[in-house]
């Protein structure tokens, strides 16, 4: 599996008590379950969570997924506790990653028993009662739709600059990886500007543009 689905999943198709539960049942529970463990900062509170969540991958029958996006967040998590460490002392530690990890974990469940277009319809609902405060709910959708899509490719681009700078010798090269991440970024970023220009969807806001420079 490549690191940019690693961290962010893709959706698994099976017939699961998960898989089959309200898509707004699930997304409370992410939030509910989130905030308590974040408010909390309790290591009961987090164990406890701990628990349920594994529960909920047995559930969706994706235990093999529970521990997947440490492929990719270990360092940062490594990081993390070592400064809690030294600031905080080790219980500070375990608890602000574990924490860390817990959510994550949670929210990937989401995106794993949940089909992308559900997931983004059931988004779009949430936002739409927004719309007396003049929001725009489906052009909120498309943007959702676009970070879904490029947060992959912008993830699995890094990965890709790291092998090939590691390759070469250069992984310690702050410039070898970092310009090619950002040219790749801004060629994606144009290409799907030109791709939605060409399907008629701007700005709501721009004016059309008639007649000669000069007003006639």
């Amino acid at each position: 599996m490549r690191n940019r689905d690693a961290l962010l999943g893709a959706y698994v198709a099976a017939d699961s008590p998960v898989h089959r539960a309200p898509l707004a049942l699930k997304s409370a529970a992410v939030v509910v379950l989130s905030v308590l463990t974040l408010a909390a900062a309790s290591l009961p509170v987090s164990a406890a969570a701990a628990v349920l969540i594994v529960a909920a991958y047995a559930g969706a029958r994706l235990l093999r997924q529970l521990l997947t996006p440490l492929a990719v967040m270990w360092p940062v998590l490594v990081l993390i506790a070592g400064f809690q460490v030294w600031s905080a002392g080790v219980a500070a530690a375990v608890l602000t990653a574990g924490n860390i990890l817990i959510c994550v974990a949670a929210a990937r469940l989401l995106i794993l028993t949940v089909p992308v277009p559900e997931l983004l319809d059931g988004v779009v609902s949430l936002v739409r009662p927004l719309k007396v405060f003049g929001a725009d709910p489906e052009r909120f959708g498309l943007a959702l739709a676009l970070m879904v899509r490029s947060l992959p490719y912008l993830l699995g681009s890094a990965a890709d600059v790291r092998a090939s700078a590691k390759a070469r010798g250069l992984e310690r090269n702050l410039r070898a990886q970092a310009v090619p991440v950002v040219i790749r970024a801004v060629a994606y970023a144009q290409q799907t500007g030109e791709a939605l220009a060409a399907r008629g969807i701007g700005d709501a806001g721009e004016p059309e543009e008639t007649g000669d420079p000069d007003g006639r």
